[in-house]
């Protein structure tokens, strides 16, 4: 079975003033030389993380992390303003001309896997290929399903009720809408205990429940449950199956989609949708797979595989 290349440290830090008063931190490790990729991490709002190099092959490829606006290691850490789609859309492609790359692969996972897709739509002659993990298309339903009382508070009925407790009946009718109002409020104590119970909701749907409760709150949750809940609140500042609705542009891209069976924060019909509609592209069902892209082995193996695979698809095409 595949596993993870070894660990490597970055060539070169970058600090990338982006918007008014955004600053991205952007790193480059692997062969300089190489074919240049792109990770796109996921929440929105969460960050790369060291391991995330070791998806590829650091003699074939050159690779660029960085974390998204407000989130990890960019600044102003939390900053909601001047923090949309379209700005991180417009920040991929200054870090692309700075880092004076013509083109490059897409690599993103849930969030990633939107943020990923959209790129490729709006600049498909800057990519060399995709490999989208757990897609997200960021419909109303996608969306519902997370923070609504006809999804997946079904599966965890005692969770949803945690996190439905500190709501009035009334309140209880729109969660996202009064959970993003308390988390990007003014009350500072008001906002940090609703960012926790934010995170202990998803915390819970991503480890099935096994997720062990966070019982302090935090600056650094509160960071991350405000960016996440602005864009859910925001319906990521993009059209109705507006990916859906763009594919054709990206029919032409070597592309490799992996899913799990058993993801419940993104569930696979999302993913066999897309595939229906890009008949180009190379589905991968990883059975024993949830949503994480860090566990079981068969997910690492599926990624690590598929990007070797994309070495030899662009190679191939050149």
């Amino acid at each position: 079975m595949t596993i993870l290349y070894p660990d490597i440290e970055p060539l070169a830090t970058h600090q990338i003033a982006v918007g008014k008063k955004h600053v991205l931190t952007v790193e480059e490790s692997g062969n300089p030389d190489g074919i240049p990729v792109v990770f796109l991490h996921g929440g929105p709002g969460a960050n790369c993380k060291p391991y995330h190099r070791s998806f590829f092959n650091p003699k074939k490829y050159r690779i660029v992390l960085f974390d998204q606006r407000g989130a990890g290691r960019s600044t102003p850490t939390g900053r909601l303003q001047d923090n949309t789609t379209s700005d991180l859309l417009a920040d991929m492609e200054i870090i692309r001309k700075q880092l004076d790359i013509k083109k490059w692969v897409i690599f993103g996972g849930s969030w990633g896997s939107t943020l990923g897709l959209l790129y490729a739509q709006q600049y498909p002659e800057n990519v060399l290929g995709i490999i989208l993990r757990s897609i997200f298309l960021a419909r109303k339903c996608d969306i519902e399903w997370f923070h609504h009382d006809s999804g997946l508070c079904r599966l965890f009925p005692a969770q949803w009720q945690d996190f439905m407790s500190p709501l009035s009946e009334k309140e209880r009718e729109e969660p996202l809408t009064v959970y993003y109002e308390r988390i990007t409020g003014n009350n500072m104590n008001t906002a940090l205990h609703a960012a926790l119970a934010w995170m202990n909701w998803a915390g819970c749907v991503v480890s099935y429940g096994q997720f062990p409760a966070l019982t302090e709150p935090s600056e650094q949750i509160l960071n991350e449950a405000r960016i996440e809940s602005h864009y859910m609140f925001n319906r990521c500042f993009i059209d109705e199956n507006q990916l859906l609705r763009d594919i054709d542009k990206v029919a032409h891209l070597p592309t490799i989609l992996i899913h799990g069976q058993r993801d419940l924060v993104c569930p696979l019909d999302s993913s066999y949708l897309l595939a229906q509609n890009w008949q180009n592209a190379q589905f991968k069902v990883i059975p024993t797979g949830g949503h994480l892209a860090s566990e079981p082995q068969e997910m690492l193996s599926a990624l690590v595989e598929a990007t070797d695979e994309m070495v030899n698809l662009i190679s191939s095409k050149s």
